[in-house]
């Protein structure tokens, strides 16, 4: 039986406000997306997968969804996505969704009649509402954080007028969580999921897939700290509770129907046999295993995080996923010291990562070697910025758009200059445009590293034999052949025998430099 497509595919994350704009309002859409198809197909992914379209107020972007399944006007309506699915499946391009399944918009229909409702009635059962503590109930049920800063509960005023319940919301207050103890929470996430799989989509992205299940009581955090989403807390009561697993197998036996979708979920664990339970054979396809991006350019770490990701996923046989950035942390080159060092220790992991067996997420602009963007305070967007009373600048660095073409901003993105975020003038160096023929740029280096890896059999195989290797480097090869060097020293090392594929640095009179990676067979 053939690998099923996902299991070494290179996915590409489109943030679709960022992409390409097609209408002149300064944000991009699903039309953009497709206008910038054949870009993606010379860059070698296998399928794209989409940041959150569906209809939505936008307070976090998308991921506040008021309808499940539709997709807002301001990405182009339904229409723009069925559009965008026949163009890319004509290109052999798969297309995955995000798919937000712990919480709703307050702008939901459920939401607003659980409003209406009052106290112990069927809608509020749906979301997770509690009586306060203290007098008259003034205080949240607990001590829990939003991840965005500030309580995770707020006040309702009840139909009456009176001061009333607290609902749980872990990220905004207008993300309200649901109650995934309530039966009819999962029969409206089933037609969702069939909804879009039946109009061809080819899998989802499952937010927070470690957030749904909430612990029985509802037990106080041992650290009011709010940044538990990326943090390693293993009694952490809002995340990784048991009951997630009986609703990721739910989810499973959707998928079951439609054997060439995958699910993935983003699973922020980090003990190797807690996180293999996600990706067990009747849970998710893929798992996000983020110890490759969360550690620094250190080879001792790299290697470590390379070995407890591949162990967690052999214990279950499962597939390893690698990524070095997404949409909620900063861009790599900027995470590994900025300017050309920071580009420099990026490319090196870019060919460590491609080196790797399993699946690959490439984030937009990545290919292009975006940096993280200054942007004043006027500019910020993420609610991260408000909800920490301004003292957490949130996202927006990593999500500016991208930069396509000519001499100034908006570069091709759209025709109105006033885009969501701000396009740094200095990026004209960066365009597609201006690397698209360059043999040395970063695209190209993509282009080749991508077609590299899909093309010979060296890489094939599951696993990986580490070499002998100089201090503060490392050293690994593929079952077919493949082996990659990673140089994370100050000095110039010799290369192994063999013949060289590709280094993400010129040689040194045959040597690697330091900040460096190449491919030998």
């Amino acid at each position: 039986m053939p690998a099923p497509w996902w299991s070494r595919a290179v996915f590409y994350q489109v943030y679709p406000r960022s992409f390409r704009d097609s209408d002149g309002d300064g944000v991009g859409d699903l039309d953009g997306v497709t206008s910038r198809l054949d870009y993606l197909q010379q860059l070698g992914v296998d399928a794209i997968w989409l940041n959150p379209v569906m209809v939505s107020p936008m307070v976090d972007h998308g991921y506040d969804v008021a309808d499940a399944r539709d997709v807002d006007a301001l990405f182009g309506g339904l229409g723009a996505l069925d559009r965008l699915i026949e163009a890319a499946h004509g290109r052999g391009i798969k297309i995955t969704m995000d798919l937000v399944p712990n919480h709703t918009s307050s702008h939901h229909p459920w939401f607003q009649a659980a409003l209406r409702a009052g106290p112990g009635s069927d809608e509020r059962d749906r979301y997770i509402f509690r009586d306060g503590t203290g007098p008259d109930g003034g205080r949240p049920p607990n001590n829990w954080l939003s991840i965005f800063g500030g309580p995770a509960w707020t006040r309702v005023v009840e139909p009456d007028g009176e001061p009333g319940q607290w609902y749980l919301h872990l990220f905004d207050a207008e993300q309200p969580d649901l109650n995934w103890d309530n039966p009819e929470v999962f029969e409206d996430l089933e037609k969702t999921l069939r909804f879009w799989l039946d109009r061809g989509v080819d899998g989802f992205r499952i937010d927070v897939a470690h957030g749904m299940a909430k612990p029985p009581g509802l037990p106080d955090m041992r650290l009011a700290k709010a940044e538990m989403v990326l943090a390693n807390m293993d009694d952490d009561p809002r995340f990784n509770n048991d009951g997630v697993h009986e609703i990721h197998r739910q989810i499973r036996r959707v998928f079951d129907d439609y054997a060439h979708a995958v699910a993935i979920g983003e699973v922020w664990v980090y003990d190797n046999e807690q996180f293999s339970r996600y990706v067990r054979p009747d849970e998710l396809h893929l798992g996000f295993n983020f110890r490759l991006l969360r550690t620094r350019f250190d080879a001792g770490g790299i290697r470590e995080a390379i070995e407890n990701s591949m162990a967690a996923a052999d214990l279950v046989d499962a597939t390893a996923t690698w990524t070095l950035s997404n949409h909620d942390v900063d861009r790599t080159p900027t995470r590994y010291g900025g300017g050309h060092l920071g580009l420099s220790r990026a490319l090196a992991m870019t060919l460590v990562m491609l080196a790797l067996p399993g699946a690959v997420f490439v984030y937009n602009g990545e290919e292009l070697g975006l940096p993280n963007v200054d942007l004043p305070d006027e500019a910020l967007r993420d609610p991260i910025w408000e909800r920490s009373g301004r003292t957490l600048r949130g996202r927006d660095a990593c999500r500016v758009p991208m930069p396509w073409e000519g001499d100034a901003p908006p570069f091709g993105f759209s025709a109105n200059p006033q885009t969501w975020l701000p396009i740094p003038p200095e990026w004209a160096a960066l365009t597609a445009e201006k690397q698209r023929d360059d043999p040395d740029s970063t695209l190209s280096f993509y282009r080749r590293a991508i077609d590299m890896r899909r093309s010979r059999p060296q890489f094939g195989g599951r696993s990986v034999q580490w070499l002998a290797s100089p201090d503060d480097c490392l050293a690994f090869r593929r079952d077919g052949g493949l082996k990659c060097v990673l140089n994370a020293s100050r000095v110039a090392i010799p290369l192994p025998d063999g013949e060289l594929l590709l280094a993400s640095a010129p040689l040194v009179d045959g040597d690697l430099p330091p900040d460096a990676a190449a491919w030998l067979v």
